[in-house]
């Protein structure tokens, strides 16, 4: 491995040399373990600690089939997924590896008493498996999260639709937030040249779920000067949102959690934002009972900060707490897209709303590889910009985790594996110079 690195770091090795580098045997990975399952139990979600199920492991180096591609991770980022994989909610992953292995001789490898979680990374392609063509060892790559594998017929429109889809290093083993990350080769993507190793990892899963749900028409095909309600703008997710909003000439209504996350949305270019906790909004009186009242005080509130208007989209994500409001305060004929649900998989909302205005609830779920890839190109171009704003060490991953799952993060939180410190890998100084501010504004807070 340190050969590997080493190769990395050097930033000008022939790409031929790749192919004749040691693979090891086993790499170190952070894993949940089956044995672990039930070590929460009788805990409230908010009390389950990551730091206890995350542990960073030796694990065997898994055989590389045809169409994948192995991957020297030199970073990786933290999603919702992982929180919910390390506290073992809605359920073990483990059954998901387990649907997995049954399908396939192949997919057997990912069953395992262990699993390999990540599903972002930055890193370099060391072995193509058969049938590969578009990528070789060398390569410098990030990876977007849909696994599929394309043998049915539902999947060929738009490939999230695959009765086999799944979500890498969620729904399969071997993730990113690791040494070395098993991909299929169509996960594939080019780094950007002008960003680090950590920034580059950050945006693969949260910028791809944003596009298809705001810019594509599998999502709510956004339009110049439609009005985005952007339910935690400062986040991972909703800072993507932002970006893409601003930039596609629509108007983002930014709602956070405090007074440092407003300024971070201002920064983005939103001008209209709404800090939830100073204006004290209750939309549940109990754990059983939502109050409408509260969602029109909200609904009034929007109306003001946009000359009378209503939200064409409401971004959504964080689910229960959040999702009868946003149904409500959608104008007439206007667009709910949801994914995720951070606070509540239930969802409950007063229908007379929805049907009585022609309002639409769109599901979205990740991206298909022509959405991530445009995604990508974006932030390649410099258009929208990464939104670190910490960066650990894989031997802490579990008080990464620990962060985004308390909320106690901004942006997105990245994990340095391979790399050995931050700043590395950057290719194109030229262009990182003119987007310095931008890269670093999540920093800064």
């Amino acid at each position: 491995m340190k050969e590997i690195r080493s190769a990395i770091l050097a930033g000008d090795t022939p790409k031929e040399a790749f192919t004749s580098l040691r693979v090891p045997e086993t790499y170190r990975g952070v894993v949940v373990r089956k044995e672990d399952v039930n070590i929460f139990s009788g805990l409230a979600s908010r009390d389950k600690d990551p730091r206890r199920s995350l542990h960073l492991d030796e694990v065997a180096t898994p055989e590389i089939g045809p169409g994948e591609a192995l991957v020297a991770v030199m970073a990786s980022s933290i999603n919702y997924n992982t929180v919910w994989t390390s506290v073992f909610e809605p359920l073990p992953t483990f059954g998901f590896l387990e649907r997995y292995g049954r399908l396939s001789p192949l997919s057997k490898r990912h069953d395992l008493p262990y699993h390999v979680v990540g599903s972002d990374l930055a890193g370099v392609v060391l072995r193509t498996g058969p049938g590969v063509h578009a990528w070789s060892p060398g390569d410098e790559v990030v990876a977007h999260c849909l696994s599929v594998e394309l043998e049915r017929p539902e999947g060929h429109n738009d490939t999230i639709l695959d009765p086999e889809q799944r979500i890498w290093g969620f729904e399969t083993n071997f993730g990113g937030l690791a040494e070395l990350a098993l991909v299929k080769a169509n996960q594939l993507m080019p780094k950007p040249a002008h960003l680090s190793w950590e920034e580059a990892a950050a945006s693969g899963l949260v910028n791809s779920t944003a596009y298809r749900q705001l810019v594509s028409r599998n999502g709510a095909d956004m339009k110049q000067g439609d009005i985005v309600l952007i339910w935690g703008a400062s986040g991972g997710l909703g800072s993507y949102a932002t970006q893409l909003a601003v930039r596609g000439g629509a108007i983002p209504v930014c709602v956070v959690s405090s007074s440092e996350k407003a300024e971070i949305a201002h920064r983005m270019g939103a001008e209209l934002v709404i800090d939830r906790t100073s204006e004290g909004y209750r939309f549940w009186t109990d754990e059983h009972t939502q109050n409408p009242k509260e969602w029109q005080r909200f609904g009034k509130k929007i109306r003001q900060l946009t000359g009378g208007e209503d939200p064409d989209i409401v971004f959504e994500h964080s689910g229960q707490e959040t999702f009868g409001a946003s149904v409500y305060v959608a104008r007439r004929g206007g667009t709910i897209v949801t994914c995720a649900s951070t606070s509540g998989f239930v969802h409950s909302y007063d229908n007379r709303y929805l049907w009585m205005n022609l309002k639409k609830i769109v599901g979205s779920h990740f991206a298909n590889y022509r959405e991530a890839w445009e995604a990508n190109r974006l932030i390649t171009k410099g258009l929208v910009h990464p939104t670190v704003s910490r960066v650990y060490p894989l031997d802490e991953t579990g008080q990464a985790v620990y962060e985004v799952h308390r909320n106690l993060h901004q942006g997105k939180v990245a994990v340095l594996c391979l790399a050995p410190q931050e700043g590395l890998g950057v290719r194109d100084n030229a262009i990182r110079t003119r987007h310095l501010e931008a890269i670093n504004r999540f920093r800064e807070t």
